[in-house]
């Protein structure tokens, strides 16, 4: 037990004095303006670098991950057809698309694919 505290002092010991080290040798030791002042072809910038962001779009995007996923898990269920029983093939196949659907109603129901709005 000793030891075991013994080597995980030291590997702490050992990690801190890396990370020191590090932040030593990591510091910039010039400022220039120019070099601290974001590229613009030389100019100040003129306005904010935050440009505003469309939260539909942000939505949609997940939707596409989302569905996109379940469609990646579809695509092994017609290679294992064969090797299965076709009872629980069909179960598993049919349960997976009624929740898939649902919740493509759901979002169509929300008004989450709507673009018009």
């Amino acid at each position: 037990m000793l030891i075991t505290l013994f080597l995980s002092l030291i590997t702490l010991m050992i990690t801190m004095v890396i990370m020191f080290i590090a932040s030593i040798l990591s510091k910039k030791t010039i400022m220039d303006r120019e070099k601290n002042s974001p590229y613009e072809c030389g100019f100040d910038p003129n306005g904010s670098a935050r440009l505003p962001f469309s939260l539909r779009f942000f939505l949609i995007a997940v939707i596409f991950l989302i569905f996109d996923v379940e469609i990646t898990l579809l695509l092994p269920i017609a290679s294992i057809m064969n090797i299965t029983n076709i009872f629980s093939w069909l179960l598993t196949s049919i349960s997976f698309l009624i929740i898939l659907l649902l919740g493509l109603y759901y979002e169509w129901y929300q008004g989450a694919l709507s673009w018009s709005e």
